[in-house]
């Protein structure tokens, strides 16, 4: 028997905990005390055969589009998954960015597509750049697949930039999947979802990473109507139906989602503030320094950075996510927004790790 496997998720399960957790990727949780909802009301079963419909109208209204192109899915990474077994099949070519999230790279592989990358440059802040695809597309590309904000950097995608390599696909015969997972960790005025920059535009995202909500897995996929129904139709293999507590849960966090992401937004500004603090003194590490996001990505100016992440963990117990699951072995993504004196703390025990390995700030 062959076991197919994510690498990334089963060290982020196993070995990426620490005193001073800076592997995170997303806020910290937000307690269901402070949740307005009356726990009271919720039932174990409901009518949600093709999705909830409450839950499927309330991502309706916050992308701006009709209940018939929601999909429901556990989270953004089995949105992500339902997303591209509905899209390609295996020997289709997926062009997957890169430094790229293991699970968009795994989940394509797994379903025996060919993954291929086009680059995101650091020394261009890691902007999306169509010039990059067109060179990498070619006429077997049955998907390109994106992040907005990107995982790890955090850049963000111009809306001019998706909309030409949504062109691309489009004259490929592709779609553009973007996972926005993120994009609302742009605070003030996000951008609008992709999903309306063409008919060939799949969207995924969750109330994950932004809103300290994981524990919900309320995740989704925007997509035209007929293709929406493929999906449902897709994930009869995988699931009778939601859980439905958690549906009732989602629906009432929709009507008061200012208050988890107004809580998570002042951790998570005091936490780049204080990375940029600690970048501005440190010559160690360099980043492309990015607005937005709960993640940045460092690069380690000498020396191994896995042995330099082993030895992090060991002696300051602090953690960062190694680089090479990201395709950038001398890189290490660092994550905020879940508790700012963890999080400084944290930072110095990484400035006091720098100082050993020849490069540190003089």
């Amino acid at each position: 028997m062959i076991y197919k496997y994510s690498e990334y998720m089963h060290w982020a399960k196993t070995e990426a905990r620490a005193r001073f957790n800076l592997a995170t990727s997303g806020v910290g949780p937000f307690p269901l005390a402070e949740l307005p909802v009356d726990c009271g009301r919720l039932e174990v079963n409901g009518d949600n055969a093709y999705g909830y419909a409450p839950l499927k109208e309330a991502i309706a209204r916050k992308s701006g589009v009709d209940t018939d192109s929601v999909v429901t899915a556990a989270g953004t990474s089995f949105a992500n998954y339902l997303a591209m077994a509905a899209l390609v099949s295996q020997g289709d070519e997926v062009l997957i960015e890169h430094p790229a999230y293991a699970l968009l790279v795994d989940a394509a592989q797994y379903i025996g597509a060919v993954a291929k990358r086009f680059a995101r440059r650091e020394e261009n802040g890691y902007a999306l750049d169509p010039a990059e695809v067109r060179r990498a597309l070619t006429p077997k590309t049955r998907l390109i697949a994106v992040t907005n904000l990107h995982n790890p950097s955090g850049a963000l995608a111009g809306q001019a930039e998706l909309a030409e390599v949504a062109d691309l696909a489009q004259s490929a015969g592709a779609y553009l999947l973007v996972d926005e997972v993120y994009l609302d960790a742009v605070y003030d005025d996000p951008p609008r979802s992709a999903f309306h920059l063409g008919r060939n535009v799949v969207v995924t995202s969750s109330l994950t990473k932004v809103y300290g909500l994981s524990g919900l897995r309320c995740g989704w996929i925007l997509a035209q109507p007929e293709l929406a129904q493929a999906m449902w139709r897709l994930n009869d293999l995988f699931a009778a139906g939601a859980v439905h507590p958690g549906e009732l849960l989602s629906v009432a966090a929709f009507e008061h989602l200012d208050t988890p992401r107004e809580r998570a937004r002042r951790v998570v500004e005091a936490d780049r503030a204080q990375l940029g603090r600690f970048l501005d003194e440190q010559s160690a590490v360099s980043a492309a320094r990015t607005r937005f996001g709960t993640t940045a990505f460092l690069r380690l100016r000498q020396g191994d950075a896995d042995g330099f992440l082993d030895r992090l963990r060991s002696r300051h117990e602090t953690s960062l996510v190694p680089g090479r699951f990201f395709g950038m072995p001398g890189h290490m993504r660092i994550g905020m927004g879940v508790n700012h004196e963890m999080f400084a703390e944290g930072l110095r025990r990484l400035g006091l790790a720098l100082e050993g390995t020849g490069a540190a700030a003089s």
